[in-house]
Formats: C-alpha cells, sequence, structure tokens
C-alpha cells in the first residue's frame, strides 16, 4: 500500500472519471487525494462521488481525503443579442447594470459592488486575459472603457479585476449551501476560491464548524500581499495558477510559486500547486516536456502535493494522467539533487518544544540507521512538524481519529494510520513497531523513531523521542 514517493497527488474528479472502477484505478495509479469541484455537478453528483470514494478507501483500507473546491464570486459578463462580438483595440466599451442583452457596444455586469471599486486607470480583463480594458470613467450604473487587446467577447464570459480589492464576500449564497452539505456529507478539506483577505478564511471557517479544514486558493494579487496574514489564518494554500496568472504579469508567477511554497514549508502547513499542470493530456496521452518540466519543478521547490485539474476531470486520459504525475515524482525524489535543494531550504527557526523534538528526529534519521519515524497525534499538529523537516525515512502518522489520518494524507510523506487509543508509552512502542512492521517500513531487528507525548491523547503534548527495535520472532 505504500508509496514510492513522498509528494502527494490530486486527482479532480469529472465525467471521464465518475464511477467506481476509473476511481480505483485513480487511486493505484498514484492518486492520494479526491478533489470535487462544486463549480461543475448537483449535489447528487458529488454525492455519488463522495460514496464511490468511501468504498474505495474501506476495500483498500488506506484514508483517502475528498478535497472539495467551492465555486466563489466568479464575476461574468452578461449575455449579448448576438451571442458574440468583435472588441477592436481603441474602441469604447461599455459595462452596465442594463440587463438586456449586450451588443458591440456594451453588456451587463451582474455584479453591483465593480462598480463601487474600480477607478479610472484600472484593468479589466476578459476571458482569461485575452481582452484587456482599460478604465476611462466610472458612474454609479456604468463603467466605460477603452480596448486596449480586443479579440471575441461572448455570453459570461469571466471578467478579472486586478487592480482592486472587491467589496465582496468569499461566500457566495450558493457558496454557503454547498459548504453545508458537503460537510455533512463528510468531506476533509474546504478549498474557498478567490481568497483576498484573512476574514475570508474565518467566515468560512465559523460556518464548517470543525468538520472540515480551511485551504485558502492564492488567485488574487491581493492574496499575495497579505499572504502571511492569510497563511496565519488557514490548515493550508493552493498556489491557483490559473485566475492568478490572469491577473499578475505571467512572468512574475515562478518566483511567487517558488516563495509561497517556502513560506507554508515554514508554517508547517501543506501547499498544493495546481492548474495546467499536464493540460495537454486532456487529449494527449503523452505530456509535453515543458509540462513535465513543470511538475517536477513544484516537487524541487518543496511542494506538499501537486494537482490535475481537466486532465482527470473531464481528459481522455485520466489514469494516465495520474501514473505520469506518480512516475514524475518517483524520478525527481530519486535525484540526489532533490535531497540536496531540500535539505538547503529548510527553515531555521524553531520556538517550541514539538519542533525541537521533530528536528531531533530528523537528524537522528540522517545519522542513525532507523527504517521510519512513527508519530503519534490527536490533531495533526506534530505529524506537519515532521513533514516540514522532510526526513529522508518515511514517516508513519498514528492517529486514533479517521477524520484527522484523512487530513494529513496531503502533507508530504505522510502515510497515515487509523489505530486504537494508547495509554501509555509502552503500549506507544508496541503499536509503532508492529505497524511499521506490518506496513512493510521495517523488518524484525530494524529499528524504527517514534514521537509521542506524555501525557497521552492530549493535543500538543508531543515531548518524548525514542529508537525502538522491531522485535525478531522468539526461537523455539
Amino acid at each position: 500500500m505504500k508509496r514510492e514517493r513522498s509528494v502527494k497527488i490530486v486527482a479532480t474528479l469529472g465525467p471521464a472519471s465518475d464511477n467506481a472502477e476509473v476511481i480505483q484505478e485513480l487511486f493505484d495509479a498514484g492518486a492520494d487525494v479526491f478533489r470535487l469541484n462544486m463549480s461543475h455537478g448537483d449535489h447528487a453528483t458529488v454525492r455519488a462521488r463522495h460514496q464511490n470514494i468511501r468504498k474505495i478507501e474501506k476495500a483498500v483500507g488506506r484514508p483517502l481525503a475528498i478535497l472539495v473546491d467551492l465555486q466563489g464570486p466568479k464575476i461574468r459578463c452578461g449575455t449579448f443579442a448576438n451571442g458574440s462580438e468583435i472588441l477592436t483595440n481603441g474602441q469604447i466599451f461599455r459595462f452596465d447594470k442594463d440587463a438586456t442583452p449586450g451588443d458591440h457596444s456594451r453588456v451587463h455586469i451582474p455584479v453591483n459592488e465593480v462598480f463601487s471599486a474600480l477607478k479610472p486607470g484600472a484593468t479589466m480583463l476578459v476571458d482569461d486575459g485575452r481582452i484587456r480594458l482599460e478604465v476611462d470613467e466610472v458612474g454609479e450604473d456604468f463603467v466605460s472603457c477603452r480596448v486596449m487587446e480586443g479579440g471575441r467577447i461572448s455570453d459570461r464570459k469571466g471578467i478579472n479585476l486586478p487592480d482592486v480589492v472587491l467589496p465582496l464576500a468569499a461566500l457566495s449564497k450558493k457558496d454557503r449551501t454547498d459548504l453545508d452539505f458537503v460537510c455533512e456529507l463528510g468531506i476533509d478539506w474546504l478549498a474557498l476560491s478567490f481568497v483576498q483577505r484573512p476574514a475570508d478564511i474565518m467566515e468560512a471557517r465559523d460556518l464548517a464548524r470543525g468538520r472540515a479544514a480551511i485551504m485558502a486558493k492564492i488567485e488574487k494579487p491581493a492574496a499575495i500581499e497579505c499572504f502571511d496574514t492569510i497563511l496565519e489564518a488557514a490548515d493550508g494554500i493552493m498556489v491557483a495558477r490559473g485566475d492568478l496568472g490572469v491577473e499578475m504579469q505571467v512572468h512574475e508567477l515562478p518566483p511567487v510559486q517558488k516563495r509561497l511554497i517556502r513560506r507554508c514549508r515554514a508554517a508547517a502547513k501543506p501547499v498544493i500547486v495546481a492548474t495546467q499542470m499536464l493540460e495537454s493530456m486532456v487529449a494527449s496521452p503523452v505530456p509535453t516536456r515543458a509540462e513535465v518540466s513543470d511538475v517536477a519543478t513544484a516537487m524541487y521547490e518543496g511542494a506538499d502535493a501537486v494537482m490535475l485539474s481537466a486532465e482527470s476531470a473531464v481528459g481522455k486520459f485520466p489514469v494516465a494522467s495520474v501514473r505520469t504525475m506518480n512516475n514524475v515524482a518517483v524520478s525527481v525524489e530519486h535525484d540526489p539533487t532533490y535531497r540536496q535543494i531540500i535539505e538547503a531550504s529548510r527553515h531555521g527557526t524553531r520556538q517550541s518544544v514539538a519542533d525541537a523534538i521533530t528536528l531531533a528526529a530528523r537528524e537522528i534519521a540522517e545519522t542513525a540507521d532507523v527504517k521510519a519515524v512513527c508519530c503519534f497525534t490527536h490533531s495533526g499538529t506534530t505529524a506537519r512538524l515532521v513533514s516540514r523537516e522532510r526526513p529522508r525515512i518515511p514517516m508513519v502518522v498514528m492517529t486514533p481519529f479517521d477524520t484527522i489520518a484523512r487530513r494529513m494524507t496531503l502533507s508530504w510523506g505522510a502515510h497515515c494510520m487509523v489505530t486504537a487509543l494508547v495509554q501509555n508509552f509502552d503500549e506507544a512502542v508496541a503499536n509503532a513497531v508492529a505497524t511499521a512492521e506490518g506496513e512493510e517500513f521495517g523488518k524484525p531487528g530494524e529499528r524504527v523513531i517514534i514521537l509521542a507525548g506524555v501525557p497521552f491523547n492530549v493535543p500538543g503534548s508531543t515531548n518524548i523521542i525514542r529508537i525502538a527495535d522491531i522485535p525478531c520472532p522468539a526461537k523455539e
């Protein structure tokens, strides 16, 4: 059951991967986390996918995480009388509150907050940035723009506003309904779209009431400007390069990705790199060389997980896409340069006893002949600290809670197991060595590192580290 790599793979489910057989194949190919996108599919469809994942989880005996991606307040234009229009460079085009179908000179925007937020000189981007306009004049019910880069604009195309922070809540009415539905269903991670400030995360956390961990999708330049406070408020981060690449200069995206990954790792919070990782595999059985290099780069940078979107949701080769990503990860992690880069990028700040214990575990793993580090955790904090250290040996996460085991599945290197409650350290040692042997991380006579806390079953009490032998069978 164990993977031959530490970075995790997130696969989005959709029409191409709806049934249990294909989901099983995705898991076998390497998928660790399954993403359900609330922008596509009704509640009945989401429920069916959820049930299939849980059935497979039971069959394979390994925790599987479900990440639900909320749609968020995506701004779109209205419809056109002719279905579409061609905008030419230099012409004047208006967006307004008039809901009648648009024409060559105007179209409706159904989000009133746009009109109060925009100022002359601001940029408006339409259809993933293919059309660029500059605001000339703003009235109470219209925005007049000059077309800087023209093209075809059609019904309900997306609009991005990179220069402003919109006074919009991160959760629409649909998002609130979806959030409550999936939390009651039983999911592990909630991804919030178009996060602009920490308050967006706190609103979702209040509604989730502990039923799911909160992941902030970084898609807006405003989120980058206050990233540290967003990171503090969230449980995890997704570097969502689609809208982010539209709203900022595309050449700025790689250094931003690298900085965000390093900050997440320093904070011991999982980070996913997403969008267009193997995009050509939507229609092709093999990726481009550039895509393979992009996936590998995210791994070398230290990302916890990489994600497939359309490739596994609507593409012709969903299983091959996961298998390709898995093969890239195995190849990267067997490269000696990978360890050099990962170890050179460790964050030096340590502030707690748990920090010291997990740092010591990693240093022991680098100097002694041990086969795995086994950490007992109630909240997942200890396991995330171990994951941050990126140990050279396998990491076994042991928890009595299936919710924590599933959430931790997203973290780099975490091989998660649901175990019985332990009452003392002797039980913990026996449990750890039995699990390490049973999961084939060690053999009789070999040693493992054990992390735990006294008093037991108290979150945040990690204060013990021990090296223990896997016992050899007694001789008759």
